[in-house]
């Protein structure tokens, strides 16, 4: 059964713009890829309330494909959390602005560590 609505938190919204598609139209899976990270980033920061890096990116898959005038919208929601580690679930969904719909087109797992001013990893305080 396909998922009908986002799960998790709304970290991220833009616009698939020309400059991000290739001569087909379709969005670059790298510029969905950033997209993931920003957002994860956002939820990542503001859950250890401090620097943060992306140090995995797992089971990341492109559901179906991204267009221009897309507006993107990226959820996340928590995994897991270690000492310096937040593990976050991805979802974005296209809103298909010209046809009224809503779909998943990718998902994954991305884990962030907490950093100190060294850029050195952090204890996450709880």
């Amino acid at each position: 059964m396909e998922q009908s609505k986002p799960t998790g938190e709304l970290v991220l919204q833009t616009v698939a713009m020309p400059a991000d598609a290739n001569a087909y139209g379709d969005i670059f899976g790298g510029w969905l890829v950033s997209q993931m990270d920003l957002g994860g980033a956002v939820m990542a920061n503001k859950r250890a309330q401090n620097r943060v890096t992306t140090v995995a990116i797992d089971k990341l898959v492109f559901l179906k494909p991204v267009y221009v005038g897309d507006l993107v919208c990226c959820y996340s929601e928590m995994v897991k959390t270690g000492h310096s580690s937040i593990t976050l679930k991805l979802e974005v969904w296209a809103s298909r602005m010209r046809f009224g719909a809503e779909e998943k087109v990718s998902e994954g797992i991305f884990t962030f560590v907490a950093l100190d001013e060294n850029r050195r990893p952090k204890v996450i305080q709880w």
